[in-house]
């Protein structure tokens, strides 16, 4: 009376790709909005960040729908991720208004890239602690990691302020908004 569970049908070996090209398209989105915000086009940036955000979110679901997940998968998103959303960000939040802190002298200029460097630190952080609690999380409570409001505020802010919602380089008004 013993049941036999059904062999399962071996998979072509390159549906194991389909989810990483997902993952490759949102670095290459988070790597195409550093390179474009340091030519000064900020609204192409934050539509990149937009993009790398929608790649980010479709790649783990194709995973689950064709069950191709693996650690593999899952330490090369969060790279990706890395560069997308702590990078990328921050680096297009710098070059567009906390470089102009120069302006007011040494020690403004270097808060200006010290901020930036620390979104990206955190944003490290955040990744680091999260691929070091997916080993304790069993396939029934996993979760996939909350993408950070922080990616989505930048990105209206630099959009709001290149379209001519807001004056450009206003940096006293963005920081008054992130309280």
């Amino acid at each position: 009376m013993s049941e036999t569970t059904p062999a399962r049908v071996p998979r072509h070996p390159g549906i194991y790709l389909l989810p990483n090209l997902f993952t490759t398209g949102a670095m290459f989105a988070g790597f195409y909005a550093i390179v474009v915000s340091i030519g000064g086009h900020f609204t192409d940036a934050a539509i990149a960040v937009f993009v790398a955000a929608l790649l980010d979110g479709i790649d783990g679901r194709v995973a689950r729908l064709t069950h191709t997940q693996s650690e593999f998968g899952v330490q090369y998103d969060s790279l990706s991720d890395l560069v997308s959303f702590g990078l990328a960000p921050s680096l297009v939040m710098y070059n567009w208004s906390l470089s102009s802190l120069r302006e007011f002298g040494p020690l403004p200029g270097k808060i200006g890239w010290a901020a930036a460097f620390i979104y990206a630190v955190c944003a490290a952080l955040r990744l680091a602690r999260f691929n070091t609690q997916v080993a304790l999380r069993t396939s029934a409570t996993s979760r996939v990691c909350p993408a950070p409001r922080r990616r989505r505020c930048a990105c209206r802010s630099c959009g709001a302020w290149t379209t001519g919602a807001f004056p450009a380089r206003n940096w006293t008004w963005s920081c008054r908004s992130w309280r």
